[in-house]
């Protein structure tokens, strides 16, 4: 059985579909804070916070728990700068808490859901696996801090695991179910097409003298469900005894802000309002994965990788849920 914890957010809820369509039991631990119950069909669910050593234990009692996939971080960087505090507890703590739970109940394997925001500013494009890594804002710290707590566990209690390293998750389920329901939202695509859709009045683009083909920074995104598809390669490697290891995760090319724009008005049919903003601190130029790794070792080929097919169904569900999950 996999327990996917944080299973009612947006990869989490996929994730749980994903490994239910591969003939997997899944339970689900999520304290709802942020996920939605709408989100989860016919699965087990255990309510409950993830820093509650207690309330892990006596998951791990009731089920046989052969794996851990971890998806129960908070994940926006500039809510990290305003309140690392948030973000230390939650996921360093949390993540410790669930560690230990791990070495009592003698779960040995764990499947965590990192980010590309580990590296920092990049030193080379695309960013392999081998890359420095130097957070620039206490999100990126986190996971990495988290990142290190599973080599350490590792080593120390046999806890083997395999760290993925996002750069964008993007679209939504192929089938139209599940879709990317974050409250507030910051990420790009959702906040263009909600632009597009009269929900908020428009999309600020922030900086447009970058050194890049348009001026815009650029960005790596990867499809949801083929997220999920590494996560279930990175199951089976661990299933065969493959040792701890990391791997990044995007489609390779990157594209620009204003690039994600003109995309989402082709997709939507018309233009969409856009302001023109100075920069934000921080923000690199370009940030691009290299993937060879888990193509090379996962087998892991994305499906969807074009943009316009992640915005094409990110927009189908926002249009056939405008409230999100209610």
């Amino acid at each position: 059985m996999i327990l996917v914890i944080g299973g009612a957010g947006y990869i989490g809820s996929h994730m749980v579909k994903y490994l239910q369509h591969k003939g997997e039991s899944v339970v689900v631990l999520d304290n709802f804070s942020t996920g939605h119950r709408g989100a989860l069909r016919s699965v087990t669910v255990e309510q409950g916070d993830l820093r509650d050593l207690e309330t892990l234990l006596q998951v791990f009692r009731k089920y046989p728990i052969e794996c851990v996939m971890h998806f129960a971080a908070y994940i926006f960087a500039g809510e990290s700068m305003r309140d690392p505090a948030k973000y230390y507890d939650n996921n360093v703590l949390g993540c410790l808490r669930l560690m230990e739970a791990m070495r009592i109940a003698g779960v040995s394997q764990m499947i965590f859901s990192s980010t590309a925001a580990v590296y920092g500013e990049p030193v080379e494009v695309p960013i392999p696996e081998t890359h420095p890594l130097a957070p620039t804002n206490t999100y990126g710290e986190t996971k990495r801090v988290m990142e290190g707590m599973l080599r350490w566990y590792g080593q120390a209690y046999g806890i083997r695991s395999i760290a993925l390293r996002y750069f964008n998750a993007a679209g939504a389920d192929p089938e139209g179910e599940l879709g990317e329901d974050h409250r507030p939202e910051e990420h790009l695509i959702p906040l263009t097409l909600f632009a597009a859709l009269g929900r908020r009045e428009s999309i600020s683009v922030f900086g447009t003298d970058y050194d890049t083909p348009d001026g815009s920074c650029i960005r790596d995104y990867v499809h949801v469900w083929d997220l999920c598809e590494a996560h279930y390669l990175a199951l089976q490697r661990l299933r065969a005894g493959a040792p701890s290891d990391v791997y990044n995760l995007g489609n390779g090319q990157g594209y620009s802000v204003l690039e994600v724009i003109r995309t989402a008005e082709r997709v939507v049919g018309k233009p969409i309002p856009t302001v023109y903003a100075p920069r934000r601190a921080g923000d690199p130029a370009r940030l691009v994965a290299s993937s060879e790794k888990a193509k090379r070792e996962l087998g892991w080929q994305p499906r969807y990788p074009a943009l316009e097919t992640m915005i094409e169904h990110a927009y189908r569900w926002f249009l056939a849920h405008p409230h999100g999950y209610g």
